[in-house]
């Protein structure tokens, strides 16, 4: 690709290769979007926040002793100074600002959802084990490929669209996905389902423009894209 021409077409589709490290933690991450808007602000902000709480009470409480510490995050004692204050602005502000409007946002979605009930969840029942399940992951192109009825999406997809480069077109394939959840037609879906329904979507308009050479994903940072034969 060094002389900007496109990479020649591979005559079939070959198996996957082995996937790099990390691409499993990055499909996580990125499935994330078919959850709900809480719950992905948990996973963005939520365990940052809470690291860095952990991390300055910890440090107060070798530093000060934890009576101390929790005397000045909850705002019993004054602060002295450096890490104290840091200690108290978090008790002051922060924890209670996250709580409350986290309290709010799930008092005030349930009282709309006493009204108001999408179309989607219409006569339909969730189960217990429905809601303890974990939630699905964005499918993996490489578990496509001993499946009959997935040979002509992954043939145009990665074979044509992206010169049989796997890796290319999973991160892609990713990106595709995650950015369809975003819409504002799988907000009241539930996860499985959302992820089941924008996947089904992704893989008819990625296959469409694959048989020409194109992806969206390349066309969107600017990669020349693939040509047929």
């Amino acid at each position: 690709m060094s002389s900007g021409l496109p990479s020649p077409l591979p005559p079939a589709l070959t198996p996957p290769g082995r996937a790099p490290r990390g691409t499993g933690v990055r499909r996580a991450f990125r499935s994330r979007k078919a959850l709900s808007g809480l719950t992905q602000w948990v996973i963005d902000w939520g365990v940052l926040i809470l690291v860095v709480v952990a991390a300055v009470w910890l440090a107060a409480g070798f530093a000060w002793g934890w009576a101390h510490a929790y005397r000045v995050f909850t705002l019993i004692d004054s602060p002295v100074h450096g890490l104290p204050w840091a200690a108290s602005v978090i008790g002051w502000l922060l924890v209670p600002a996250i709580i409350g409007g986290v309290a709010g946002h799930v008092i005030a979605a349930r009282i709309r959802s006493v009204k108001e009930i999408s179309p989607n969840n219409l006569f339909k029942k969730r189960s217990w084990a429905d809601r303890r399940r974990l939630p699905s992951l964005i499918t993996k192109l490489g578990r496509l490929f001993h499946k009959s009825e997935q040979r002509q999406f992954l043939d145009a997809y990665v074979r044509i669209a992206h010169r049989g480069d796997w890796r290319e077109a999973q991160d892609h394939w990713e990106i595709v996905v995650r950015d369809t959840l975003c819409t504002a037609e799988f907000a009241d879906l539930d996860r499985t389902e959302a992820l089941r329904l924008a996947e089904s979507l992704c893989r008819e308009l990625a296959w469409l423009l694959a048989l020409s050479g194109r992806c969206l994903v390349c066309e969107a940072r600017h990669t020349p894209p693939a040509t047929t034969p």
